[in-house]
Protein backbone atom coordinates (compact mmCIF):
# COMPACT_ATOMS: atom_id res chain seq x y z
CA UNK A 1 0.00 0.00 0.00
CA UNK A 2 0.82 3.69 -0.61
CA UNK A 3 1.18 5.59 3.19
CA UNK A 4 -1.58 7.97 3.15
CA UNK A 5 -3.13 10.24 5.05
CA UNK A 6 -7.09 9.72 5.45
CA UNK A 7 -9.25 11.68 5.60
CA UNK A 8 -10.79 12.69 9.83
CA UNK A 9 -13.97 10.45 9.49
CA UNK A 10 -12.26 7.85 7.56
CA UNK A 11 -9.62 7.87 10.08
CA UNK A 12 -12.11 7.59 12.93
CA UNK A 13 -13.78 4.61 11.31
CA UNK A 14 -10.42 2.75 10.69
CA UNK A 15 -9.77 3.67 14.41
CA UNK A 16 -12.89 2.44 15.81
CA UNK A 17 -12.60 -0.99 14.14
CA UNK A 18 -9.01 -1.54 15.12
CA UNK A 19 -9.66 -0.49 18.30
CA UNK A 20 -12.84 -3.07 18.75
CA UNK A 21 -10.99 -5.84 16.95
CA UNK A 22 -8.80 -6.30 19.93
CA UNK A 23 -10.14 -7.02 23.60
CA UNK A 24 -7.61 -4.10 24.88
CA UNK A 25 -4.18 -2.61 24.33
CA UNK A 26 -2.37 -4.82 26.62
CA UNK A 27 -3.71 -7.51 24.90
CA UNK A 28 -0.90 -6.76 21.83
CA UNK A 29 1.53 -4.15 23.06
CA UNK A 30 4.84 -4.59 21.80
CA UNK A 31 7.99 -4.88 24.57
CA UNK A 32 10.14 -2.37 23.33
CA UNK A 33 9.99 0.45 20.81
CA UNK A 34 12.69 2.13 19.11
CA UNK A 35 11.84 6.10 18.42
CA UNK A 36 13.96 8.14 16.42
CA UNK A 37 13.89 12.14 16.83
CA UNK A 38 15.58 14.93 16.73
CA UNK A 39 18.59 15.83 18.91
CA UNK A 40 17.52 19.41 18.38
CA UNK A 41 13.84 21.17 19.09
CA UNK A 42 12.94 22.53 16.09
CA UNK A 43 10.94 25.77 15.74
CA UNK A 44 7.39 24.71 17.27
CA UNK A 45 5.88 23.55 20.36
CA UNK A 46 4.12 20.53 18.30
CA UNK A 47 7.10 18.30 18.48
CA UNK A 48 7.83 18.88 22.26
CA UNK A 49 4.46 18.33 23.01
CA UNK A 50 4.28 14.95 21.56
CA UNK A 51 7.71 13.69 22.58
CA UNK A 52 6.57 14.08 26.34
CA UNK A 53 3.38 12.47 25.59
CA UNK A 54 5.12 9.85 23.58
CA UNK A 55 7.94 9.19 26.36
CA UNK A 56 4.89 8.86 29.31
CA UNK A 57 2.92 6.67 26.84
CA UNK A 58 5.78 4.18 26.47
CA UNK A 59 6.12 3.67 30.60
CA UNK A 60 2.33 3.96 30.94
CA UNK A 61 2.26 0.63 28.82
CA UNK A 62 5.45 -0.82 30.17
CA UNK A 63 7.09 -0.53 26.64
CA UNK A 64 11.16 -0.35 26.49
CA UNK A 65 12.25 2.94 25.43
CA UNK A 66 15.18 2.58 23.08
CA UNK A 67 16.64 5.30 21.47
CA UNK A 68 19.94 7.02 20.40
CA UNK A 69 20.99 7.72 24.40
CA UNK A 70 21.42 11.73 24.00
CA UNK A 71 20.11 14.31 26.71
CA UNK A 72 18.98 17.10 24.32
CA UNK A 73 16.59 18.05 21.81
CA UNK A 74 13.14 16.04 21.32
CA UNK A 75 15.04 12.99 22.29
CA UNK A 76 15.81 13.97 25.40
CA UNK A 77 12.26 15.12 25.82
CA UNK A 78 10.90 11.15 25.09
CA UNK A 79 13.72 10.11 27.38
CA UNK A 80 13.16 12.44 30.11
CA UNK A 81 9.40 12.15 30.30
CA UNK A 82 9.45 8.17 30.11
CA UNK A 83 11.66 8.12 33.22
CA UNK A 84 9.78 10.48 34.81
CA UNK A 85 7.27 7.81 34.64
CA UNK A 86 8.80 5.03 35.91
CA UNK A 87 9.30 3.66 32.42
CA UNK A 88 13.13 1.76 31.23
CA UNK A 89 15.33 3.85 28.81
CA UNK A 90 17.77 2.22 27.34
CA UNK A 91 19.93 4.82 24.97
CA UNK A 92 22.27 3.64 22.34
CA UNK A 93 25.24 5.66 21.72
CA UNK A 94 28.70 6.01 19.76
CA UNK A 95 31.59 7.09 22.06
CA UNK A 96 32.21 10.20 19.65
CA UNK A 97 28.57 11.56 20.21
CA UNK A 98 28.82 11.29 23.93
CA UNK A 99 29.63 15.01 24.35
CA UNK A 100 28.67 16.45 20.83
CA UNK A 101 24.99 14.97 21.69
CA UNK A 102 25.71 14.71 25.90
CA UNK A 103 24.33 11.67 26.63
CA UNK A 104 21.61 11.41 28.94
CA UNK A 105 23.02 10.97 32.29
CA UNK A 106 20.13 8.90 34.11
CA UNK A 107 18.93 6.01 31.79
CA UNK A 108 18.16 2.44 33.17
CA UNK A 109 20.79 1.09 30.80
CA UNK A 110 23.12 3.39 28.34
CA UNK A 111 25.01 1.14 25.64
CA UNK A 112 28.26 2.78 24.03
CA UNK A 113 29.21 1.74 20.54
CA UNK A 114 32.15 2.07 18.47
CA UNK A 115 30.06 3.81 15.28
CA UNK A 116 26.83 5.09 13.90
CA UNK A 117 26.63 1.53 12.26
CA UNK A 118 26.60 -0.51 15.37
CA UNK A 119 24.56 2.02 16.75
CA UNK A 120 21.66 1.40 14.22
CA UNK A 121 22.32 -2.72 14.26
CA UNK A 122 21.37 -2.25 18.57
CA UNK A 123 18.73 0.09 18.04
CA UNK A 124 17.41 -2.48 15.99
CA UNK A 125 18.25 -5.79 17.28
CA UNK A 126 16.62 -4.19 20.93
CA UNK A 127 13.06 -3.07 19.55
CA UNK A 128 10.19 -4.65 18.84
CA UNK A 129 9.09 -1.95 15.84
CA UNK A 130 9.75 1.85 15.57
CA UNK A 131 7.84 5.53 16.39
CA UNK A 132 9.00 8.26 14.13
CA UNK A 133 9.31 11.91 15.18
CA UNK A 134 10.06 14.93 14.19
CA UNK A 135 14.12 14.79 13.53
CA UNK A 136 16.44 16.23 10.95
CA UNK A 137 18.98 13.95 8.76
CA UNK A 138 19.91 11.46 11.15
CA UNK A 139 16.50 10.88 11.81
CA UNK A 140 16.20 10.38 8.13
CA UNK A 141 18.88 8.60 7.89
CA UNK A 142 18.01 5.82 10.37
CA UNK A 143 14.26 5.59 8.88
CA UNK A 144 15.58 5.06 5.53
CA UNK A 145 17.75 1.90 6.88
CA UNK A 146 15.20 0.02 8.85
CA UNK A 147 12.78 0.73 5.91
CA UNK A 148 15.27 -0.56 3.69
CA UNK A 149 15.90 -3.51 5.58
CA UNK A 150 12.43 -4.56 5.13
CA UNK A 151 12.43 -4.01 1.71
CA UNK A 152 14.88 -6.48 1.74
CA UNK A 153 13.04 -8.85 3.70
CA UNK A 154 15.31 -8.36 6.70
CA UNK A 155 12.39 -8.12 9.08
CA UNK A 156 8.71 -7.11 9.27
CA UNK A 157 9.25 -4.80 12.36
CA UNK A 158 5.90 -1.93 12.02
CA UNK A 159 7.14 1.74 11.35
CA UNK A 160 5.15 4.06 12.24
CA UNK A 161 5.25 7.89 11.43
CA UNK A 162 3.74 10.41 14.05
CA UNK A 163 2.43 13.30 11.80
CA UNK A 164 0.18 15.76 13.46
CA UNK A 165 1.67 18.99 13.06
CA UNK A 166 2.11 17.98 9.10
CA UNK A 167 6.01 18.25 9.60
CA UNK A 168 6.45 14.36 7.60
CA UNK A 169 3.87 15.56 4.87
CA UNK A 170 6.90 16.22 2.01
CA UNK A 171 8.30 12.76 3.30
CA UNK A 172 4.83 11.28 2.62
CA UNK A 173 4.33 12.77 -0.95
CA UNK A 174 8.20 11.66 -1.77
CA UNK A 175 7.08 7.96 -0.80
CA UNK A 176 4.41 8.09 -2.92
CA UNK A 177 6.32 9.41 -6.06
CA UNK A 178 8.45 6.80 -5.27
CA UNK A 179 6.27 4.02 -5.66
CA UNK A 180 4.01 6.01 -8.82
CA UNK A 181 7.66 6.29 -10.47
CA UNK A 182 8.21 2.65 -10.36
CA UNK A 183 11.40 2.80 -7.92
CA UNK A 184 10.00 0.20 -5.48
CA UNK A 185 6.77 -2.18 -4.56
CA UNK A 186 3.59 -1.16 -3.45
CA UNK A 187 4.11 -4.02 -0.80
CA UNK A 188 7.48 -2.57 0.54
CA UNK A 189 5.75 0.13 2.08
CA UNK A 190 3.63 -2.48 3.91
CA UNK A 191 5.04 -1.72 7.86
CA UNK A 192 5.08 1.96 7.24
CA UNK A 193 2.48 4.14 8.47
CA UNK A 194 1.99 7.45 9.16
CA UNK A 195 -0.71 8.93 11.70
CA UNK A 196 -2.06 11.72 12.82
CA UNK A 197 -2.25 11.24 16.59
CA UNK A 198 -0.76 9.73 19.39
CA UNK A 199 -3.86 7.99 20.33
CA UNK A 200 -3.49 5.76 17.24
CA UNK A 201 -0.24 4.51 17.42
CA UNK A 202 -0.43 1.28 19.13
CA UNK A 203 -4.14 0.00 17.37
CA UNK A 204 -1.92 1.00 14.57
CA UNK A 205 1.40 -1.11 15.23
CA UNK A 206 -1.43 -3.85 16.46
CA UNK A 207 -2.94 -3.54 12.98
CA UNK A 208 0.21 -4.33 11.21
CA UNK A 209 1.75 -7.68 10.31
CA UNK A 210 4.22 -8.59 12.83
CA UNK A 211 7.46 -11.22 12.78
CA UNK A 212 6.59 -14.41 13.05
CA UNK A 213 9.88 -16.16 14.52
CA UNK A 214 12.84 -14.05 15.94
CA UNK A 215 14.50 -11.23 14.07
CA UNK A 216 17.66 -11.69 11.99
CA UNK A 217 21.00 -10.53 13.16
CA UNK A 218 21.96 -8.10 10.85
CA UNK A 219 25.51 -8.14 11.57
CA UNK A 220 25.11 -12.20 10.01
CA UNK A 221 23.84 -11.70 7.36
Amino acid sequence: MIPCRLGPERRRIVFEQITDSCRSVSDFVPSSLCVFCGSRFGTGPAGRDVATRLGRLLAEHRITLVYGGGGVGLMGLVANAALAAGGRVVGVIPRFLLEREAGHPALTETVVVDSMHERKLQMFERADGFVVLPGGIGTLEELFEVLSWRTLGLHTKPIVIIDGSGYWQPLEALLRSIVEGGFADRRHLDHLAFVSSLAELLPTIAAMPREAGPAKRLDRV
